[in-house]
C-alpha cells in the first residue's frame, strides 16, 4: 500500500510555515531612497517593519523551469503623502513575467515598463495580476490594514532593484493618485 505524505511546507492563509520557508523583512530605514521625503523618517520610525515577506524556492536560483512562491505583508502608512510601498523592481532576466494576487487588505499594483510609463491596477482580495516581462513593479498599501498578496515567478527571473520609478503613488485628498 502506498502512503500519502504530508507537506512540509505549507499555506495558511497570509502566512507560509514549514523548515523551508524563507522570512525576510525590510524596515522603513532600509527602504528611506524610495520615498520622496525619505529623509524625513526619524530614528525611531527607521526600525518599523514596512513589510515581510516569506518564500517557498524549491529550486536553486537561476534554474530554469522551475518556480518560486511567496506571500508579502505590507504594513499601512504614510511617508508624507505617499504610501507604504514595497521597494519594486524589474526581473533581472528581462523577458520573466510573474503573477500577483490579493488575499487581504487593498492595496494599488504600480507598473511600469521600460520607457517611464506607469499605471496602477487596483489589488484587493481575489485579484489577479499579470506582471509581463521588461515590466517593474511594486506595491502600494492604500487601506488602514495589511495587504497581504501572493506572487509566483521563474526561478531564473531574478531582481534589479537599481530603478527608480518614473511616478508616485500619493494620498491626494483622500484618494490614491499616481501623480
Amino acid at each position: 500500500m502506498n502512503q500519502i505524505s504530508m507537506p512540509e511546507n505549507i499555506c495558511i492563509g497570509k502566512n507560509l510555515v514549514g523548515k523551508e520557508i524563507v522570512h525576510s523583512a525590510r524596515t522603513l530605514g532600509d527602504i528611506r531612497s524610495i520615498f520622496e521625503y525619505g529623509d524625513r523618517i526619524t530614528e525611531q520610525q527607521a526600525n518599523n517593519t514596512a513589510y515581510s515577506v516569506s518564500c517557498y524556492l524549491p529550486e536553486k536560483e537561476g534554474t530554469t523551469g522551475g518556480l518560486y512562491f511567496g506571500i508579502t505583508n505590507l504594513y499601512p502608512g504614510l511617508v508624507g503623502d505617499e504610501y507604504f510601498m514595497t521597494k519594486g523592481h524589474f526581473h533581472a532576466s528581462m523577458d520573466t513575467a510573474e503573477f500577483y494576487w490579493g488575499i487581504e487588505g487593498e492595496g494599488v499594483l504600480i507598473l511600469m515598463d521600460e520607457q517611464g510609463a506607469v499605471k496602477g491596477e487596483r489589488m484587493f482580495p481575489g485579484s489577479l495580476h499579470y506582471i509581463p516581462g521588461r515590466i517593474a513593479h511594486r506595491v502600494a498599501n492604500v487601506s488602514d490594514t495589511v495587504l497581504s498578496f501572493g506572487a509566483c515567478w521563474p526561478s531564473d527571473a531574478g531582481h534589479n532593484y537599481d530603478l527608480s520609478f518614473s511616478a508616485r503613488l500619493k494620498k491626494i485628498n483622500g484618494i490614491p493618485t499616481l501623480k
